[in-house]
C-alpha cells in the first residue's frame, strides 16, 4: 500500500504550503547556526574560558534569545568545565595595615586597586602571577609573571600601573592580603613616595576583586591554551590581559561592556550620572557608608594610616 505526499498531508491535517514553509525556516535557521558556530569558535579562541551566556551577550545573535542559544550551545558542547587551584601563595609579613576599604562605597575610578598572587604550573615548575585591578572599572593595570614569589614580582606590576595610570589621584588605595611580598619595605615605601594608602584584608573575601582576576584569567584563558615555555606564558599573559581588558563582556556592567569599553563611556559621564560599587563585605550587615577618599599624602611613618570613614550604626 502506498500513499501520495498530497494524501500524507491531508491526514495529518497540514498544506504542502506549510511543510515548505516549515522546511525554508528550518534550512534558514540551520544556515544562520552554522555561521554562529563559526563565530564561536573565533570567540572561543580568544576567550577559551568562555560560558555560554557570556558568549551570547558578546556574539548578541538578533534571531536567537539568550535561553535558546544556551541550550544549543551547551548541547553542542561548548559548556565550560570549571578548573580548581590547590597552591599557597600568601605567606604573612610581620608589618599588618588596617583594612580601609571594607563596605566602602567606591565612586570613581582609581579610587581603590587590588592586587593578588597565584600560580601557573608549567612543564613541572610553578610561575607566579602578579595582578592589579581597578575596583571600579575592573581593569587590569598592572601584572607580572615570574619564576619566584620575591618582592620584585609585585614591584614590576606596580611600576606598571603606575605608568598606566599616567597620573596619580589624590587619596588613591592600594589594598591587598597581608602577603610578605604587600608589606615588605620596598614595596611600601614605592607605595608612600608615591602617596598611595594601604589596606590589607585578613581572609581571601576581603580581597575579592584580586582573587577574581586571579581565576579569570589563569583559568578562562592560560590554562586552555597550549604553552611552550616561560617565554612563550609572557606572551600568552599579556594577550590574556589585553582580552579581558578591551573584549570580555563583564557581568558587573550588565554584559554591555568590557572594563576598557566601561572606562571609556566614563569619561563624559557626569560625576551624578556614575554608578556606586560597593566593596564586597562577608556576614556582615553593617559597612562604611561614606566615600569620600583621603586628601592628603600617607604619613611617614610605616604603619600610620587614620582612616576617616565611621561604620553606620546599626538599626
Amino acid at each position: 500500500m502506498s500513499f501520495s505526499l498530497n494524501e500524507l498531508y491531508r491526514t495529518v491535517g497540514v498544506s504542502k504550503q506549510a511543510v515548505k514553509q516549515a522546511k525554508q525556516r528550518q534550512d534558514r535557521f540551520d544556515r544562520e547556526l552554522s555561521e554562529l558556530v563559526v563565530l564561536a569558535d573565533q570567540l572561543k579562541e580568544e576567550h577559551p574560558g568562555c560560558g555560554v551566556e557570556k558568549m551570547y551577550y558578546t556574539l548578541k545573535p538578533e534571531w536567537m534569545g539568550r535561553d535558546q542559544f544556551c541550550e544549543i550551545f551547551l548541547g553542542l558542547g561548548y559548556g565550560v568545565n570549571r578548573i580548581r587551584n590547590y597552591h599557597r601563595t600568601t605567606y604573612s609579613g610581620r608589618h599588618f595595615y588596617p583594612n580601609l576599604i571594607e563596605g566602602m562605597a567606591v565612586t570613581r575610578p582609581f579610587q581603590v586597586i587590588q592586587s593578588d598572587i597565584t600560580y601557573f604550573h608549567l612543564n613541572g615548575q610553578h610561575y607566579y602571577l602578579v595582578f592589579i585591578i581597578d575596583v571600579y572599572t575592573r581593569l587590569v593595570v598592572g601584572y607580572a609573571v615570574n619564576d619566584h614569589m620575591r618582592t620584585e614580582g609585585n614591584l614590576e606590576a606596580m611600576n606598571m600601573a603606575l605608568k598606566w595610570l599616567n597620573f596619580l589621584p589624590w587619596g588613591l588605595i592600594h589594598h591587598s592580603d597581608r602577603g610578605s611580598q604587600y608589606s615588605s619595605r620596598d614595596y611600601t615605601l614605592l607605595l608612600k613616595n608615591n602617596c598611595i594608602h594601604i589596606s590589607m584584608g585578613t581572609v581571601a573575601w576581603e580581597n575579592a576583586y584580586g582573587e577574581r582576576i586571579n581565576g579569570i584569567i589563569k583559568n578562562e584563558y592560560l590554562k586552555r591554551w597550549t604553552i611552550k615555555d616561560f617565554k612563550d606564558l609572557k606572551k600568552k599573559l599579556e594577550k590574556a590581559v589585553n582580552n579581558y581588558n578591551t573584549k570580555r563582556m563583564h557581568r558587573a556592567f550588565s554584559m554591555k561592556y568590557a572594563p576598557m569599553g566601561f572606562y571609556q563611556k566614563l569619561i563624559d559621564l557626569p560625576a551624578q550620572e556614575r554608578p556606586t560599587v560597593n566593596v564586597y563585605t562577608e556576614g556582615r550587615k553593617n559597612f562604611l557608608g561614606a566615600s569620600s577618599p583621603f586628601e592628603v599624602c600617607p604619613r611617614e611613618e610605616p604603619l600610620a594610616h587614620d582612616c576617616p570613614m565611621e561604620f553606620v550604626n546599626e538599626c
